[in-house]
């Protein structure tokens, strides 16, 4: 069972900037996607990007272009790196990850997540 620990969220300004960090532990190596998912208060979770182990990279259409997805196999994490951030991006942002599954499909079905983490908060004012 692979254990998920985000860190990073914090809050900023709307136009500001924020890197999410997500560790697995024990490691990365058995994984087929990493996916931050986020859930904006009174609001369902929805899946804003994925990454597969062979690098392919899938975003929401509300982040694309601000938001970059990458990943650290010699340290096991996964960063989440969100530019030009918005009022509404503010939510709880979740890593996610499975051992089989493609991530675009993972971020449009969060049933079939495998593990998920406990979430950090980012929030943007205006």
């Amino acid at each position: 069972q692979v254990h998920l620990m985000e860190s990073g969220g914090d809050s900023v300004r709307s136009g500001g900037s924020l890197r999410l960090s997500c560790t697995a532990s024990p490691y990365t190596a058995n994984l087929a996607y990493m996916a931050w998912f986020r859930q904006p208060p009174g609001k369902e979770r929805e899946g804003v990007a994925s990454i597969d182990s062979d690098g392919t990279t899938t975003y929401s259409p509300s982040v694309k272009g601000r938001f970059t997805i990458s990943q650290d196999d010699a340290k096991n994490t996964v960063y989440l790196q969100m530019n030009d951030l918005k009022p509404e991006d503010t939510a709880m942002y979740y890593c996610a990850a499975g051992t089989s599954g493609a991530g675009w499909f993972l971020l449009i079905n969060p049933n079939a997540v495998d593990a998920w983490g406990q979430g950090t908060l980012v929030g943007v004012a205006s």
